[in-house]
C-alpha cells in the first residue's frame, strides 16, 4: 500500500489503524514506549516533563507518572494549551474536545520550568516532523519563542513512524521520536 500524500487521508488511515489495535497489543506497545523513555538521558535528567492523557488509543504513558518528576498536562483554552501541574490522584475533568485535563485550579507551569515535552502525534517521520490532529495547538506552542528551545519527543506507534510526511512551512521538527522499538533522535 502506498502512503497517501494528503494529510487528511493519511490521518484518517493511521487513526483507523491505531484504533483497530487489540487492547493487549495497545497495552504492550504502550508499555514498551514507556520503558524506552525511562531509559533515555533526556527523561532521566528532566525534572519537569509535559505530557498528555491518552485519547483515542494514543500510546498510554501512565506507567511513567509514578517517576519522581513534576508532570504537566495541557488544558485547551481557546487556541492555546495551558500547562498545569498534575500528580497521580489529582482531579481531572473532560475538556472541550473530550480529552481529560487537569483541574483549572491546578498550578500553572511556565515555559522556563520545563525540561522535556512528550508530544502526542498521529504520525512522525524520520526527520522529526509530526502529523497532528489538525488543530495546530502544538505547532503554535512549539513555534513560540518561549517554547521553541525545549527538547521534544514525539510519541507514536511504530506503524506510524514513517520515512516522510507531507510538511508545511510552519511545521517544526521534534528532537526525537519514541516508538515501541526505541527512541530515535532526529537532529
Amino acid at each position: 500500500m502506498s502512503q497517501p500524500t494528503n494529510k487528511i487521508e493519511l490521518r484518517r488511515l493511521l487513526l483507523h489503524k491505531r484504533q483497530s489495535m487489540s487492547l493487549k497489543e495497545w497495552q504492550e506497545k504502550s508499555y514498551l514506549i514507556s520503558f524506552h523513555l525511562q531509559a533515555s538521558l533526556l527523561f532521566t535528567q528532566a525534572k519537569t516533563i509535559l505530557t498528555y492523557f491518552s485519547f483515542r488509543q494514543e500510546p498510554e504513558l501512565s506507567a511513567l507518572f509514578t517517576a519522581k518528576k513534576s508532570w504537566g498536562f495541557p488544558r485547551c483554552i481557546d487556541q492555546s494549551l495551558n500547562w498545569h501541574l498534575w500528580q497521580p490522584g489529582n482531579d481531572t475533568q473532560l475538556g472541550s474536545y473530550g480529552i481529560l485535563e487537569p483541574h483549572p485550579c491546578a498550578p500553572l507551569i511556565k515555559a522556563n520550568e520545563v525540561d522535556l515535552i512528550l508530544v502526542p502525534t498521529v504520525a512522525c517521520d524520520v526527520r522529526g516532523y509530526r502529523l497532528g490532529y489538525g488543530g495546530g495547538f502544538y505547532d503554535r506552542l512549539l513555534s513560540s519563542v518561549e517554547w521553541n528551545s525545549k527538547p521534544t519527543i514525539g510519541i507514536v506507534f511504530d506503524f506510524a513512524y514513517l520515512p516522510q510526511l507531507p510538511i508545511e512551512n510552519w511545521d517544526i521538527p521534534l528532537n526525537g521520536v519514541c516508538t515501541e522499538t526505541g527512541l530515535k533522535t532526529t537532529h
